[in-house]
């Protein structure tokens, strides 16, 4: 059987020049996209419960957008202001430029890492006197906590979000070639909204080794995984399969 069709358990790319057009013009194959999980932010009142204060300290880490997002929202929902002698520090150039949709960028002291959140820890070295909040997901990678912990700076943990699944019980009865995941959350909201899913022919792609691991903690196959030295992007390993598959059928 030809692969014909994939669902990308993300959102539909907003730009047209996107890796997975090109992916579905050059192998022939249709490529959906529907978000298998989505973002639920923390209210004030919550927050609040926390007993942290946002204005004690004196720096804030953001590792996304959506902790960026996240941590206006609650300075505004707990009438917070924040002041112009704030520190950012961004895990990369793109992140702190997202800062322009709420500050005034080239008055603000804004630092940035390179894309992995051990560059960011370097960075945030130069500022080691600084009292760090870490706004986060209630589902995050350990190493931020392990890595700040071993740098041994005075931060704060800030869980201003949730990432739970969606509701994707209109795919029920649609079909699909491969099933790309990029998350450990989207194989979780697989399970959960799907608990008799048999996986069968259906080829399961996924990104990164903590993804691989829930793929296999599932007790599903992995057929395709990315990054690797060959493919380090998932559309180039999705392509290389799909051209060596189809080839063969």
């Amino acid at each position: 059987m030809k692969i014909k069709k994939i669902l990308v358990s993300q959102p539909k790319p907003e730009s047209a020049k996107s890796p997975y057009f090109d992916l579905a013009e050059k192998t022939n194959v249709q490529v959906d996209f529907r978000p298998f999980i989505q973002v639920e932010g923390v209210s004030g009142k919550e927050f609040r419960q926390t007993r942290i204060q946002i204005l004690d300290h004196t720096a804030v880490v953001f590792t996304s957008r959506t902790a960026i997002d996240h941590f206006f929202r609650i300075c505004q929902e707990t009438r917070v202001t924040v002041p112009d002698t704030m520190k950012y520090l961004c895990i990369s150039e793109a992140t702190a430029y997202y800062l322009q949709k709420y500050i005034v960028y080239r008055k603000r002291k804004i630092f940035f890492g390179a894309g992995r959140f051990e560059d960011l820890v370097e960075v945030m070295k130069k500022h080691k006197s600084e009292k760090f909040l870490v706004p986060l997901s209630h589902i995050h990678k350990q190493e931020i906590p392990q890595l700040l912990d071993k740098a041994g700076f005075n931060y704060t943990k800030a869980i201003l979000y949730k990432t739970i699944s969606s509701d994707l019980s209109d795919l029920k009865d649609v079909n699909y070639d491969i099933l790309v995941f990029f998350s450990p959350s989207g194989i979780k909201s697989l399970v959960q909204n799907f608990p008799g899913f048999e996986q069968n022919s259906t080829k399961i792609a996924s990104f990164g080794p903590t993804t691989a691991k829930a793929v296999i903690d599932a007790g599903l196959r992995l057929d395709i995984q990315a990054p690797t030295a060959q493919a380090p992007s998932m559309t180039m390993a999705l392509e290389q399969y799909i051209k060596k598959h189809n080839k063969s059928s």
